[in-house]
């Protein structure tokens, strides 16, 4: 566990959100139930042995940002929050996030920051390179974020 990361999102989504993409959103930030049917991140593919001792790769779904207790690693509260805002020029949704994360989970939970980044407002988008701001991201032993960064469609992961 001491590969772990601190990921924090703070991020103004748009008004044009659909209620299935609301209700899996919710879902994934540990605020709702699982929906029917997954549309954002769709594959949570787990391996465990059969009854003849064969590794089956099964599809075993779970939130992605969806942790609220006491941090392992990084100090602090682990806590996501959706609210709708009252004033909606800077966007409809306000969405903070902050989770450990392994490098393991990097690839699935950034199918579902990538999607995010389209989802987000214009102000978290540098017109010069293209790239969506989410928030930082740190190593659990280092002191300082780096930004988070959706580029050409996927995240920015730290090497």
């Amino acid at each position: 566990m001491a590969d772990l990361f601190e990921l924090t999102l703070t991020l103004d989504l748009l008004d044009s959100l659909s209620e299935e993409e609301l209700t899996e959103l919710r879902w994934h930030l540990g605020l709702g139930p699982e929906p029917d049917t997954l549309r954002i991140v769709t594959n949570f593919p787990f391996v465990v042995e059969d009854e003849h001792g064969e590794p089956v790769v099964e599809d075993h779904p779970e939130p992605l940002l969806g942790r609220h207790d006491e941090a392992d690693k990084t100090g602090g509260v682990l806590v996501s929050a959706l609210i709708r805002r009252q004033d909606t020029r800077s966007g409809a949704w306000a969405l903070t996030s902050r989770q450990e994360i392994h490098p393991d989970d990097f690839e699935r939970t950034g199918e579902l920051l990538s999607w995010l980044a389209t989802k987000a407002v214009d102000a978290h988008r540098r017109f010069d390179d293209g790239d969506v701001h989410l928030g930082w991201i740190r190593f659990c032993e280092e002191m300082q974020p780096n930004p988070l960064v959706v580029r050409d469609g996927a995240v920015v992961w730290p090497s």
